[in-house]
C-alpha cells in the first residue's frame, strides 16, 4: 500500500469530492502558519504527492480544531486527512505515544480545554 492510500484509510475520507472552493482555508485558525493550506492539502493527497506533505509543517501546525471540516460544502473532512498524515509522520518515527497518565505532568492551570482536546485527537493514536 503507497502512503497516499495509507493516508486515506486511515482518515476514512474520500478527496476526490473537494471542489477547491478554500472554505476549508478560510477557517483555519492556523493558516498564516501552514505552508500547504487545508484545501492545497485535500490536492496533494488525491494528487499523490505525499512526500511534500510529509515534509512540510502543516501537519504540526494544525490545531486540530476541525473547523475545516465543520466548513466544507462536500463533506470532505480535510481535517481528518491532515490527522492521518501527521499520524503517518508518527509511524514511520517510531515515536511513542502519549498515553492518559503522562498528560497531567504537562498541564498548567492556564491551559485552554481547546488546546487539550487539539492535543489529545493528535497524540492519542
Amino acid at each position: 500500500m503507497n502512503k497516499c492510500e495509507e493516508i486515506r484509510l486511515i482518515s476514512g475520507v474520500n478527496p476526490l469530492k473537494c471542489m477547491k472552493c478554500g472554505k476549508c482555508s478560510a477557517s483555519c485558525p492556523s493558516y498564516n502558519e501552514m505552508d500547504i493550506k487545508p484545501h492545497q492539502f485535500v490536492s496533494y493527497v488525491v494528487s499523490g504527492n505525499i512526500e511534500a506533505l510529509l515534509s512540510s509543517k502543516s501537519a504540526e501546525k494544525c490545531l486540530a480544531c476541525f473547523a475545516c471540516i465543520e466548513r466544507c460544502p462536500r463533506g470532505v473532512e480535510p481535517g481528518k486527512l491532515v490527522d492521518a498524515a501527521r499520524q503517518l509522520l508518527v509511524r514511520q518515527r517510531n515515536q511513542s505515544l502519549l498515553t492518559p497518565d503522562e498528560i497531567p505532568a504537562l498541564l498548567d492551570e492556564e491551559t485552554p480545554q481547546q488546546l487539550l482536546m487539539a492535543a489529545f485527537r493528535k497524540y492519542r493514536r
